[in-house]
């Protein structure tokens, strides 16, 4: 595109380089201002367009604001203000005595009007006028609000035409624009049938390629692999399986039998016993004299999966080994010579084990937890290290609905475990209102003092200026202040070193506290933390707060989950939070979080692993937009 140069393009995180991308590069919301005559007609909080005329400038000492006093056409005066840099402007922009178009928020300081950094100061109206309705753009460094409207004007001009591929009647019913033309009008207004209309082109096109990438899939040629059950009768299981196990285990392998090589999703609640599926698919691997890895999101996940896997197959005679990015020198070269001749029957670990320098003498299974937080090319990488192309069992601690299993995972092959093992106690779950936050309190500290530990969930990291929202570092100040050091923070902006070290002192039980954001919504396994507290528990999905949930109730001990919510709650938000309350079944939860959420524009966001209104309708008004956690 022209005016996007090499240097520019590397310094956007958004990825915007093509023309393509930045006419899909869709509004968050959209700005609706109302023309008014005078400041008499606008109400305060709206935004507007008014004529203005500049009477006086006025410079502030230190810190203070550069304001333009202004007044109407019946003499209403309004100061306009300007903080930092773009005071040195404003002159030039607003001079004295000449009238100028005026677009901002109307806000009131002490007894007069103000408008804070307006949008737009145009010499002519017809500029204004025409963008009544203006879109504001998902930014990245390098970008501004004018900047990409231009690049997108720009983009939206080349857009060719396209055969349509949508049915006639299909198009009729629904009213729905040409695709052309819906992309454009999804940039100018809040025009719902032009972004459903996008929308089901995305899923149309992921549906086609899912069922392309299957049929590649089969054409691949793997290894068939047949156990004779000999080491997975000699597991050391600590209950029976249940039926949905046994289920799993015969869908599994009757798919390592075959030629082609199984892709398959295994979705199971919190506590539903996928490990113990995983470890039996990886025992029919070594029974065919092959090797498996199971590959995990982050190295305490890793470090727990192999403890639970190695005293789970202790009298098997599998030998299991641990590779992560901190095994070095002589230890590391051991693991590596162990799985390049065979020696080593499977392997846990991070990313370190699909690097390089790790080679396999017959890597035939690959099983990868919490798949989500894994790309596509990371999945290749260790999917070349067999001869062949390895079996592959992916797994997912957070139910998802029927309605959207085909189209997150159309290529792959669906086991559910929807049975719970037996002896597994129900998390009591109970609603508190936050002005009972110091009773919260009090309980942690005799739960403390009861040898037990708590995880205490805020939405975000830290506070932001007019935010309302609870923040882990503030809740952490807060609880250290009363605890001392038996409190630690974990939160994904932490440096990996800080974050691990935190983790595993509560893993120890050298911490009593862990005050974190959703980074421990998933692999966090500690059965003496029995007391789970999630603060403004609105803000939050009904997936979210399950998996969080999840995090307690993994011991033999009674465990507890106290949502902490705010005084005014929305009716979804109330809703939600009595659904927690009534039941514990995950794949429940998951269909009623998407039927509460809302069909339209919902779907499972693999990166963040949660459901996300991905194509969302716009809201016109900006203070209407909540901050997500």
């Amino acid at each position: 595109m022209r005016a996007v140069g090499p240097g520019l393009a590397r310094r956007w995180r958004a990825g915007l380089t093509r023309v393509k991308d930045f006419a899909y590069h869709l509004p968050d919301r959209f700005v609706e201002r109302r023309a008014v005559a005078n400041l008499d007609e606008a109400s305060v909080g709206e935004n507007i367009v008014v004529a203005l005329t500049p009477v006086e400038h006025r410079s502030s000492s230190g810190r203070g604001p550069f304001r333009v006093l202004a007044q109407d056409a019946i003499g209403n005066i309004c100061a306009i203000s300007y903080f930092g840099r773009a005071s040195y402007s404003a002159k030039k922009l607003l001079p004295v005595g000449e009238q100028r178009w005026v677009a901002g928020r109307l806000e009131q300081y002490g007894q007069m009007l103000q408008m804070v950094h307006p949008d737009h100061v145009e010499a002519d109206s017809a500029d204004l006028l025409g963008q009544l309705v203006e879109p504001v753009y998902p930014l990245s460094e390098g970008l501004t609000q004018g900047r990409i409207a231009a690049l997108i004007e720009q983009s939206l001009a080349s857009v060719p035409e396209l055969p349509e591929w949508i049915e006639p009647g299909l198009l009729a019913k629904m009213q729905w624009p040409d695709w052309r033309d819906a992309l454009a009008l999804a940039h100018r207004g809040l025009h719902s049938a032009a972004r459903d209309r996008l929308a089901y082109d995305e899923l149309l096109a992921n549906s086609l390629a899912l069922m392309l990438v299957r049929q590649s899939n089969r054409k691949q040629s793997g290894t068939p692999l047949k156990g004779d059950g000999s080491r997975r009768a000699r597991l050391n299981l600590p209950f029976p399986l249940t039926g949905a196990q046994r289920r799993s285990i015969g869908e599994i392998e009757g798919d390592m039998a075959q030629g082609s090589p199984m892709l398959r999703l295994l979705q199971g609640d919190v506590g539903s016993g996928k490990t113990v599926v995983a470890l039996s698919a990886m025992l029919i691997a070594v029974e065919a004299g092959a090797q498996a890895a199971l590959l995990a999101p982050t190295e305490i996940l890793a470090r727990q999966h192999h403890e639970t896997l190695t005293r789970l197959a202790a009298g098997t005679g599998v030998e299991i080994a641990l590779l992560t990015g901190r095994d070095k020198g002589r230890a590391r070269e051991a693991i590596l010579m162990g799985l390049l001749d065979g020696s080593i029957d499977m392997v846990v670990g991070t990313h370190a084990i699909f690097q390089d320098t790790v080679a396999y003498r017959n890597l035939a299974l690959v099983v990868i937890d919490e798949q989500h937080r894994f790309g596509v090319g990371q999945r290749l990488m260790l999917a070349q290290k067999g001869r062949r192309t390895p079996h592959c069992l992916a797994m997912t601690a957070t139910p998802i609905p029927r309605t959207l299993t085909l189209a997150q995972y159309g290529e792959m092959d669906v086991s559910k475990l929807d049975e719970m093992p037996p002896g597994r106690q129900p998390i009591d779950t109970r609603v508190v209102a936050v002005e009972r936050q110091d009773d919260v309190i009090a309980a942690i500290g005799r739960h403390i003092e009861s040898g037990q530990q708590a995880y205490w969930v805020c939405p975000m990291v830290r506070e932001q200026e007019n935010e309302d929202l609870a923040a882990a570092e503030a809740r952490h100040a807060a609880l250290q202040a009363r605890f001392g050091d038996a409190v630690v923070l974990v939160h994904g902006q932490l440096r990996p070193e800080i974050k691990d070290a935190a983790m595993e002192r509560f893993a120890r039980g050298e911490a009593k506290v862990l005050v974190a954001t959703t980074v421990i919504e998933v692999g966090v396994d500690v059965p003496n933390a029995t007391l789970m507290v999630i603060e403004q528990a609105e803000r939050f999905g009904l997936a979210q707060l399950h998996q969080l949930r999840g995090r307690v109730g993994r011991g033999s001990e009674k465990s507890t989950c106290l949502l902490l919510r705010s005084a005014n709650l929305s009716e979804t938000a109330r809703q939600r939070l009595a659904l927690m309350r009534e039941t514990q079944d995950g794949f429940r939860l998951a269909e009623e979080d998407l039927e509460l959420r809302g069909g339209g524009g919902t779907a499972w966001h693999p990166a963040i692993g949660r459901y996300a209104l991905s194509r969302r309708e716009p809201r016109a008004d900006p203070e209407a937009v909540a901050t997500r956690p």
